[in-house]
């Protein structure tokens, strides 16, 4: 057999480029807009604990297996209850938005000093945002997840950005104002049967070269010098290599976003035990709320994933999915 002439190029251009991530968590950039009576949290931190199998009895119009029982693969989450620790008021300028002022509740959590100090005038910096709320764009909640709450041994908590959504301006202040240094829990937030959107940083593997990372085709092996090398970079003449060409480099721990995954439970421990005799592998026991998300989600466990409202939301009613059994494993759990 001669060589192709042409291939499709390895690897997408979508994905570029990629290097190694800033943190452990996600970055979160945008936020949908949602249609609600109340103002409500649009994200919520969970902490990946490992993969188990859901029996479902399938709620899908029109499926083939409509009505009868099926496997879905699916992952869970430990959540522990976020702390809405600040409010953050954006104003729109030339350059895009801008931060017009914050503050910060007067009862931090006794861990928080492990990540930063936070100090603002809470009377002048609440008034100033109340007096100005017409030129404001949008407001965030600033949160903080305690990971030792959620079972692991990690004492130093996430802070991060959230988006609130529905009503009005007015109303969502009024909710973050008195919400302020009071606990969230998931069930407040997610709903069983809404898809979210996860955000997550992927597993890290280290410097890869282009066969592994780009999934190139290796050459014969009496090729010259070595076989696992691109069989050419680029032109002698220009002398030039564009971005496009395989390239050895880092591969793994880059952020990635799954769109409309679907939620298959919402339980507490207490009410529902979800652990296996000697707890998850290489997580141990789930503590308090958890959250069966459908399907595989990005990084190794214990890293922590952000569920966000749909940003590219699918209109359909919310079915909530009739869970049979669950199966892990070390066993099953009815």
């Amino acid at each position: 057999m001669g060589r192709k002439h042409s291939a499709p190029r390895r690897g997408s251009l979508a994905f570029r480029p990629r290097g190694r991530h800033g943190t452990l968590n996600a970055r979160i950039r945008n936020w949908p807009d949602i249609k609600s009576d109340e103002p409500t949290l649009l994200g919520f931190m969970g902490f990946k604990v490992g993969s188990i199998n859901v029996l479902t009895i399938d709620n899908v119009d029109k499926s083939p297996t409509f009505g009868k029982p099926i496997f879905n693969h699916a992952t869970v989450l430990s959540c522990a209850p976020m702390t809405i620790i600040g409010l953050r008021a954006y104003t729109d300028s030339l350059d895009g938005l801008s931060v017009f002022s914050e503050v910060y509740t007067n009862k931090l959590p006794k861990e928080q000093s492990r990540k930063q100090k936070l100090n603002s005038d809470y009377e002048t910096n609440i008034n100033k945002i109340k007096e100005n709320l017409e030129s404001l764009e949008k407001l965030c909640a600033i949160v903080s997840v305690p990971p030792k709450q959620a079972g692991l041994s990690q004492i130093k908590p996430y802070s991060f950005e959230i988006g609130i959504g529905g009503a009005t301006l007015e109303s969502q202040f009024d909710y973050l104002k008195d919400n302020l240094g009071k606990n969230v829990s998931v069930s407040e937030i997610i709903k069983p049967g809404m898809l979210v959107d996860t955000l997550g940083v992927t597993k890290g593997k280290g410097w890869q070269g282009p066969v592994k990372r780009f999934g190139i085709k290796k050459k014969q092996h009496k090729s010259r010098k070595t076989v696992r090398e691109v069989g050419t970079v680029g032109a002698w003449s220009p002398q030039n290599i564009m971005y496009t060409v395989p390239r050895a480099g880092q591969m793994g721990f880059h952020q990635r976003t799954e769109y409309n995954k679907k939620v298959l439970f919402i339980a507490n421990e207490k009410e529902q035990s979800i652990n296996p005799d000697g707890g998850f592998l290489h997580f141990g026991l789930v503590p308090e709320d958890y959250v069966i998300i459908k399907g595989s989600l990005p990084g190794p466990i214990k890293r922590p994933v952000v569920l966000r409202y749909p940003i590219r939301s699918k209109k359909q009613k919310l079915d909530v999915p009739k869970v049979i059994k669950l199966s892990t494993q070390k066993g099953e759990l009815e």
